[in-house]
């Protein structure tokens, strides 16, 4: 289920790289703020499925108009149904969750702990360890995570509790770009989005309808999550998995390195986040391992 796929560039980022990379980071970076507003009025359930949802509806659109796709094979059924989980369903959930605990310059700022545990997993399922400046940004980026977890987790429980949820989140996003490189290598990109989106849809309704009653319902909240959906998640998880094909699971993870830069500026200017100088200075460290990690594997060596 999990083996390792031929990257189209395994060398420094090319433009296009950088130009994928650079552009979902902004988009996930602002996710974060986004979450924050809906939930000014409705149900972690409801943000969840909304822009689930949504992203769904946005790929199956998309799709239909450039021709289709390639049915999925009996085979790859499992792999696909666990992506659906893993990669959306399950971290999708947890993130409106925590943020009623933390605000969204810290759920940024944790999120930039996906390299690390897609590295772990890279290497001991995958059987694809990274080497060289490569596993020096990992371990550089593991101790400016450290920091941002001491730093962001100082109020007591409740604090902890969304901390701990926001990791969990990464640990599932670690698994799921493994398993996403060869999936989008058979069906390409669009294809494997439209189906796990939409079968993602299908685990989030219950949570979503649950709590459904309690919705405060306004147009700024609904705005969010309907740019949440089209953008933050359906636009966006097309363009990791065109970056995924294109450099490999574990160095398209390092977008996270930078997510927090974005989520950082955004929840101070706007929603005036409190993010203690630990945290930040965590945040810069882990910039400084997204430099490295994104290095030529022929040079990490």
């Amino acid at each position: 289920m999990f083996t390792a796929a031929q990257a189209a560039n395994d060398d420094s980022f090319a433009g296009a790289d950088w130009g994928l990379f650079i552009g979902v980071s902004l988009i996930w970076g602002s996710s974060f703020l986004l979450i924050a507003e809906a939930l000014e009025g409705l149900t972690p359930g409801t943000v969840t499925l909304g822009r689930v949802g949504i992203g769904a509806i946005t790929l199956l659109i998309i799709r239909a108009l450039r021709g289709g796709g390639k049915a999925i094979e009996r085979e790859d059924y499992g792999p696909v149904l666990l992506l659906s989980l893993l990669w959306v369903a399950v971290p999708f959930t947890l993130f409106p969750l925590a943020q009623e605990h933390i605000n969204s310059a810290v759920t940024g700022l944790l999120n930039g702990a996906t390299p690390v545990f897609a590295g772990i997993v890279s290497a001991l399922l995958v059987k694809v360890a990274p080497k060289g400046l490569q596993l020096v940004g990992i371990a550089v980026g593991f101790v400016g995570i450290v920091l941002i977890s001491l730093g962001s987790s100082g109020g007591g429980s409740t604090e902890l509790r969304g901390v701990l949820m926001v990791l969990a989140a990464t640990v599932c996003y670690g698994f799921a770009v493994n398993l996403a490189s060869p999936l989008q290598a058979k069906y390409g990109p669009i294809n494997i989005m439209t189906v796990m989106l939409s079968l993602a849809t299908l685990w989030v309704t219950p949570f979503g309808l649950w709590t459904i009653g309690d919705n405060e319902w306004s147009l700024g909240p609904i705005a969010a999550v309907l740019f949440l959906g089209a953008v933050g998640t359906g636009t966006a998880y097309w363009i990791m998995a065109t970056l995924v094909g294109r450099v490999g699971g574990v160095r398209a993870s390092f977008i996270t390195y930078l997510i927090p830069v974005v989520s950082l500026t955004l929840g101070v200017i706007l929603r005036n986040d409190s993010v203690t100088a630990l945290a930040i200075v965590g945040a810069v460290i882990t910039i400084g391992g997204a430099f490295l990690a994104s290095r030529a594997k022929a040079k990490a060596a």
